[in-house]
């Protein structure tokens, strides 16, 4: 069974579990998609293969009544569920409600389960905001010298397919899984030095000081003691700071570092790739959601 079989993630997860040959169930809302875009029948098509069950995630009792009429016993559950808008409540409705819903509907049955948490140091997606700007000749924005942090990102395909090993392999149940794609890690100068160079444009590079975000920050935290609306606008922004400045990568607390080298490489789809397909192809299907910071 999938949840959050519709997003970025999940539909490739399920069709990555199709075509192993999974009996899968996905569980997904009658309006899929950024902002309930998708029909039922896009949903149905999206989804193809795999056996569609329209339900509620957030609400437990719904959801186990669904399942109940399914009328077949679940082995797996892959959460693929997110925030679409990394919001405080609908993170907490999504990330740990719904999540936790998805779990107890089906491993209350058992007396136990097991587990394998996969953590993706980055997406392809979340380094592509700033692609239409290269093309059009405008600067690429960065925070401070452009290298504050690093991350090895990872294709939706090689991700779909390291997620669905966990299905079978021992090797990795019980564990917390950080994984990112092939390749050296990439700071945000090295990323945009990249873009330009298969765009065919001369470099051009806005250095924001972190420091601005880090008085937006203090502005907003003192806003929403008066504004309680700007509550979300707040959290992004401290969001936004720490994807700004924190490396995606294994923290090694020998060293006090961000390690590349101890961070698992997976997959053969490289960012160089992605970034030709979207300069020549442009972004469908690669939708950035409301958390677009660029």
């Amino acid at each position: 069974m999938v949840v959050g079989s519709t997003g970025y993630i999940g539909k490739f997860v399920v069709k990555e579990l199709v075509r192993r040959g999974f009996n899968v169930t996905a569980i997904a809302r009658e309006r899929s998609g950024i902002r309930g875009k998708n029909s039922k029948e896009e949903t149905l098509e999206m989804l193809s293969g795999a056996n569609v069950c329209f339900s509620d995630v957030t609400n437990l009792e719904s959801l186990e009544k669904s399942i109940e009429n399914l009328g077949m016993s679940v082995d797996v559950v892959v959460s693929c569920l997110a925030s679409r808008s990394g919001g405080v409540k609908d993170s907490w409705l999504i990330d740990y409600e719904a999540t936790k819903n998805s779990l107890l509907a089906e491993t209350k049955k058992d007396k136990g389960f097991t587990y394998s948490i996969v953590r993706p140091t980055a997406f392809f997606k979340s380094l592509a905001g700033q692609v239409e700007l290269v093309k059009d000749g405008k600067p690429y924005v960065m925070f401070g010298d452009g290298k504050l942090c690093a991350c090895k990102p990872i294709s939706e395909p090689d991700l779909a397919s390291f997620i669905a090993d966990c299905v079978l392999s021992q090797e990795l149940i019980n564990k917390i899984l950080p994984i990112g794609g092939p390749g050296d890690a990439l700071t945000p100068l090295e990323q945009g030095e990249m873009l330009f160079r298969l765009a065919g444009k001369e470099p051009k590079f806005l250095k924001v000081p972190i420091q601005i975000m880090d008085f937006a920050i203090g502005v907003l935290d003192f806003l929403v003691k008066i504004f309680p609306s700007l509550e979300d606008a707040a959290e992004f922004g401290k969001i936004g700071r720490y994807y700004a400045a924190e490396s995606m990568l294994i923290w090694d607390p020998e060293t006090g570092e961000y390690d590349a080298e101890k961070t698992p490489s997976y997959g053969n789809d490289t960012l160089e790739e992605f970034f030709k397909r979207v300069l020549e192809e442009g972004m469908s299907g690669q939708e950035l959601g409301e958390q677009t910071i660029f």
